[in-house]
């Protein structure tokens, strides 16, 4: 997915920016954040943080990690366009049809700490926008689009993924899917299905 996100975001057309986070270890103890460099810290991506280096565009699209305002409808999963890029934070708006249409909303770093999902022996905390870029699609379920492409360069990693992806769209002519051919040349994927859930 990263990949993809580098290759759409070098297709924008405008200037780009990095910012970078400040990444430490959330403990009183000297001798237990001296056991986690902060170039070790800064090379992780746990799943519920932003990434340490965030490259943005103008024009580049974000999903909220945080809810920073649920009266506005900025919360976990919104999707952003950005419309500006400043020093210490930047501009965006929500996409067309994700909520309330809004002036700018101006986005600020924040602290935000791991969880015990993201399965690290400390707990880290990034200072960071709440944002990861989001070109393709997090967090649809539950909702329907006219076309969807679905690309599988490995199968998917956990149950009910597949299903997900390929119920979003009105009918089969509308998805298309990329693969990469196996040893013997043809285009197959695993389905995860944990039977316990069923």
């Amino acid at each position: 997915c990263r990949q993809i996100y580098r290759d759409v975001l070098q297709r924008v057309v405008s200037d780009e920016r990095t910012y970078r986070a400040i990444d430490t270890v959330a403990d009183d103890d000297p001798d237990e954040v001296a056991n986690y460099p902060t170039e070790f810290l800064n090379s992780l991506e746990p799943s519920g943080l932003p990434p340490y280096n965030l490259t943005l565009k103008v024009g580049s699209v974000v999903m909220l990690l945080r809810n920073l305002d649920s009266r506005r409808q900025l919360c976990n999963g919104t999707r952003l366009v950005v419309t500006e890029l400043r020093q210490h934070n930047f501009k965006a708006r929500m996409l067309p049809g994700t909520g309330v249409a809004q002036d700018d909303i101006i986005i600020s770093t924040i602290p935000m700490t791991s969880s015990a999902e993201d399965d690290l022996p400390f707990q880290m905390k990034r200072v960071q926008f709440p944002v990861r870029l989001s070109f393709a699609i997090n967090k649809s379920q539950g909702q329907t689009f006219d076309r969807v492409g679905i690309l599988l360069p490995s199968p998917v990693f956990t149950h009910g993924q597949l299903y997900v992806a390929f119920s979003r769209v009105r009918n089969a002519q509308s998805v298309r899917i990329g693969m990469f051919a196996d040893d013997n040349g043809g285009f197959v994927t695993k389905n995860i299905v944990y039977r316990e859930v069923l």
